[in-house]
């Protein structure tokens, strides 16, 4: 995938983190056993992904999810939002939408939900 806008991995990771830390501290204080990180590339069978969650959504962790569970992940893909951007506002733009995308379904949200609510 070839970027449109130039921006560093670095530069990139400020936005993730920006959008982060948009995020109210009522819902990131809820976050549970969660890792936020930037990647790249997207999975080769979905070269134009974004953003994926992996991981067990809160509401569906029962009382022995704990005992030995890894972090879920948020994946947020550096070269697929630089490809569909125009410029680095529309990236900072769409990494906000990708982080808070992401961090709905740790909450139990799906994507149906997700575009009523005009977050897809």
């Amino acid at each position: 995938m070839v970027p449109v806008v130039d921006m560093t991995r670095e530069e990139f990771e400020d936005a993730v983190r920006d959008a982060l830390d948009e995020i109210p501290e009522e819902l990131a204080a809820m976050m549970d056993n969660v890792v936020v990180l930037v990647e790249e590339d997207a999975p080769p069978d979905e070269p134009d992904l974004l953003g994926l969650y992996e991981g067990t959504p809160l509401t569906e962790r029962g009382e022995f999810w704990a005992a030995g569970s890894l972090p879920d992940r948020i994946f947020v893909y550096r070269l697929p939002t630089l490809a569909i951007c125009e410029d680095r506002e529309e990236v900072v733009e769409e990494v906000a939408i990708t982080v808070v995308h992401e961090i709905a379904h740790h909450f139990g949200i799906d994507d149906e939900r997700l575009h009523a609510l005009g977050w897809a």
